[in-house]
């Protein structure tokens, strides 16, 4: 079976942050990195070359494939910066409308600034999403 590529690793997330071209994306960094960890209070690290993550959980899946993610996380990407989150649909139709200006998928919420969303909206996200996943997975 393959190797995960997105594991935790020892790299710097300050270093990965600064590392950022764009001066307007990179203080958005900062300050979700900041948001983030004071909601969470789980310290940052990095997950591969270019994920911000908080804390972990292990997922297995009936095809067998299993590995650790993190249980928050984001990217400050060129097109806009990635927020990783797990909600139920409900959750999802309830909050998302109310975020504020980004687009979303099904497992990411994409930003192109910070200003253009309601930060309390987004961390009532993120920790109903950790909380999610956290009931989700601790009962496989």
């Amino acid at each position: 079976m393959a190797k995960n590529k997105t594991t935790e690793t020892e790299s710097s997330v300050i270093d990965f942050i600064n590392a950022v071209e764009d001066d307007k994306k990179k203080n958005d960094a900062f300050e979700l990195l900041k948001i983030i960890q004071e909601t969470t209070g789980i310290e940052p690290k990095m997950w591969g070359p270019s994920i911000i993550g908080f804390g972990s959980y292990h997922y297995k899946y009936d095809s067998g494939h299993e590995g650790d993610a993190p249980l928050a996380g984001f990217s400050p990407r060129k097109a806009a910066t990635t927020v990783y989150f797990y909600l139920p649909e409900k959750e999802r139709e309830e909050l998302l409308p109310k975020l504020g200006k980004h687009t979303s998928s099904k497992a990411c919420i994409y930003i192109k600034k910070l200003t253009d969303i309601d930060i309390e909206i987004l961390k009532k996200i993120i920790l109903l999403s950790i909380e999610y996943t956290q009931n989700l997975y601790s009962s496989k």
